[in-house]
């Protein structure tokens, strides 16, 4: 009967696995540069000493011989030297350098020059100098060597596609002087190599913005000794850098100083290279990978936003309609007689369960109804089990294996009245549910009521997990659903329908894997009302297993998704059917389909946060969205009458639990797209129901 799910989960697994993967490697590219600070690292300690010619030398260094003494300039020359850019305050810097024809030499950001590589085109045809300053602006003394090498190696490739050179320059984010370097800032300039390190006589710490006045204050050197200025043109606003250099370069040139880049300063070579085809080749993959990695953080943040916004108001509409519905006095049957009722059990192989099932519903506190066992075909001991009790009330009928849907028209066919209940062989009911659930069919309009189905076997995490899930997502949605007159489901567990609705519609179809969504919206569409009875409360046994758990979920997401396709028209049609159409189709489209496919975002934006943002601020988001669901998840415990302790395994199920249920939305989408015809699922029954109430004494068996 049963036909083994395809395999199809696991490669969406790892797919899934591969993108996240390289979201991570992105987000080791593409980090988030915050103001720069060189006292952020100043009192880091640790491995050998500075040696105290390089401590008393001056601000240029060979890293092939680091310990050597730095090179110092001339008295009376000023080289300006700026960090971070390129960027838009850069082309503000180079209009102020080229009105006082004055070369600078520019330490860039590879990320920057993805972004903005006619600027940095535009710094070499000035004639100023440039250099690497690393890629995404890392403290170089606080990463491996694989990761210095691929932070100077990028920059140089993405130089080079910018401009076709190379530079031999570099300088260490987060530096200052020679004087205050700290032994892991020296072991990186060591591991440079190549490079010529630029450090800095006259830190300005203009990225505080500390005023104009002190800027010019801190690059003016004293008398007329030479420096290397440190400024910077990136990482934030830079408009008191501008407005101190309108300033500086005039009194400096007063007072006889002259402007130089670094190498021409201190008599060294240019540091510029031709590049050579295979570098400028790779430096174009480089800026083309981070400019599509840029698209896809934005989409990344709106669909973090969208999704967001999605779940907030998801929760907020339930909160208000689950209110109004739970105002609402509970339907009774005053001074009416009661009707007969049919209770259908479809069962197949569930001897664990058929026994205490059939005995919960001949014990229910109604006058007069009766209980048909369809046993479709079972190869176990269902049937013996059934005809073993011989209960006044029960009948047994066998058929060859055609499945759920057969039976349950089987049973229909064979039922004394017109009131009939389906329940699922694994479920118990409560001594007053039967009543409570056809209750609402007294009136003319209710072809169908839905009844509270709660999780029996609780114990455990994945227990929990499930009984939040049914308390929440299920009896929620259902109670929005009734006050929206669009409710697409009355599960299988426990449900009561009208025979004259059933016949209406053709009685059960077996079109879909979700028998019980595709009859609760055809009888929508057939114009009848469908309401939702909290205190129809029945028992049912969850999957105690992730392999069973997977089954089941995916046999109803399939399902859904196979009934919300056939009954698509109702989208157009009028009256109930277009209730169905125009509010219960697009919620589950989006909330149950579009939602889950797209809440992993939170997730996967919430980790990449992790590697470029600070860790507080995604915790706290994170923490914020937990808040929202836990909220309703509150509010839809107190309706139940449920105990809130519960709710414990509420932040471990969003990391985990959910996880899973996105992964069974992917693969119900995925087999639609390739048109897999499932079978009907049958899950392994332990009969466990520890946490139900303990049913009422059954009739006597008839002698």
């Amino acid at each position: 009967m049963n036909r083994r799910a395809p395999r199809a989960h696991w490669g969406l697994l790892a797919v899934g696995l591969v993108v996240l993967l390289a979201l991570l490697g992105l987000a080791a590219v593409t980090g988030g540069m915050q103001g720069e600070n060189p006292h952020r690292f100043a009192d880091r300690a640790g491995g050998r000493p500075v040696p105290a010619a390089v401590l008393d030398g001056g601000p240029v260094l060979d890293a092939s011989h680091p310990a050597a003494a730095g090179r110092h300039l001339p008295d009376s020359t000023i080289a300006l030297t700026f960090d971070d850019g390129p960027g838009p305050y850069t082309a503000k810097v180079l209009d102020v350098l080229e009105r006082f024809h004055v070369p600078a030499t520019f330490f860039v950001i590879g990320t920057q020059v993805t972004a903005h590589p006619e600027i940095l085109r535009r710094i070499v045809a000035h004639g100023s100098e440039v250099g690497v300053h690393t890629f995404t602006h890392p403290d170089l003394g606080a990463v491996g060597t694989w990761r210095e090498r691929l932070e100077l190696d990028s920059t140089q490739l993405a130089i080079a596609s910018a401009t076709g050179f190379t530079t031999t320059l570099m300088r260490p984010p987060f530096s200052s002087t020679a004087r205050a370097l700290s032994p892991p800032e020296w072991r990186a300039i060591a591991r440079a190599g190549r490079y010529r390190v630029v450090l800095a006589d006259l830190d300005t710490r203009d990225w505080a913005r500390p005023g104009v006045a002190r800027i010019v204050a801190a690059a003016t050197p004293a008398g007329h000794a030479g420096a290397a200025v440190m400024l910077h043109d990136g990482g934030g606003n830079r408009s008191e850098t501008v407005a101190a250099l309108e300033q500086l370069i005039p009194a400096l040139l007063a007072r006889g100083y002259r402007f130089d880049t670094v190498s021409h300063a201190v008599g060294v070579a240019a540091p510029r290279t031709q590049a050579s085809s295979w570098q400028r080749l790779r430096g174009t993959v480089i800026v083309d990978a981070v400019v599509v990695a840029g698209w896809l953080v934005r989409v990344l943040r709106f669909l973090f936003l969208a999704v967001g916004a999605l779940a907030v108001l998801r929760v907020a509409v339930l909160l208000l309609l689950a209110r109004r519905h739970a105002s609402q006095p509970a339907i009774t049957r005053s001074g009416a007689t009661e009707p007969g009722v049919s209770i259908i059990v479809p069962a197949y192989n569930e001897e664990a369960g058929i026994e205490a099932c059939v005995r919960s519903l001949l014990a229910c506190d109604y006058p007069q109804f009766e209980v048909i066992v369809v046993d479709d075909g079972s190869t176990d001991t269902t049937a013996a089990v059934v005809r073993g009790l011989n209960l006044p009330g029960l009948r047994l009928i066998q058929q060859d294996n055609a499945g759920k849907p057969a039976a349950l028209n089987t049973g229909i066919a064979a039922a004394r009245f017109d009131i009939l209940v389906m329940v699922d062989g694994d479920t118990v009911f409560e001594s007053d549910a039967l009543a409570a659930l056809v209750a609402p069919l007294a009136d003319p309009s209710v072809g169908a009521a839905s009844g509270n189905a709660k999780v029996g076997n609780r114990r455990g995490l994945l227990g929990h997990w499930q009984h939040i899930e049914y308390v929440v997502g299920f009896n929620l949605d259902r109670r929005m659903f009734d006050v929206l007159r669009c409710m697409p489901t009355v599960p299988g567990a426990v449900g009561a329908f009208r025979r004259q609705a059933l016949a209406g519609v053709g009685g059960v179809s077996d079109d879909t894997l979700a028998e019980d969504t595709d009859l609760t919206m055809a009888l929508c569409r057939a114009g009848w009302r469908v309401v939702y009875v909290p205190q129809a409360r029945a028992w049912t046994e969850a999957p105690a297993g992730l392999g069973q758990l997977w089954r089941q979920r995916y046999r109803w997401c399939y399902g859904t998704l196979q009934s919300m396709w056939k009954h698509r028209h109702a989208v157009v049609e009028r009256g109930a059917a277009g209730h169905l159409g125009r509010r219960g189709l697009p919620y589950l489209l989006t909330f149950q389909v579009a939602l889950p496919v797209l809440a992993p975002v939170i997730d996967v934006a919430a980790v990449y946060g992790l590697f470029t943002s600070d860790a507080r601020t995604i915790g706290l988001t994170w923490l914020a969205f937990l808040a929202v669901q836990f909220v309703g998840a509150a509010y839809a415990f107190v309706l139940d009458g449920e105990r809130l302790r519960a709710l414990w395994a509420l932040p471990v199920q969003q990391v985990v639990y959910r996880q899973l249920m996105y992964l069974v939305v992917i693969q119900s989408l995925a087999s639609a797209a390739y048109g897999v015809r499932l079978r009907w699922h049958k899950l392994h029954r332990t009969g466990v129901l520890d946490s139900a109430p303990a049913p009422a004494p059954a009739p006597a068996p008839v002698r």
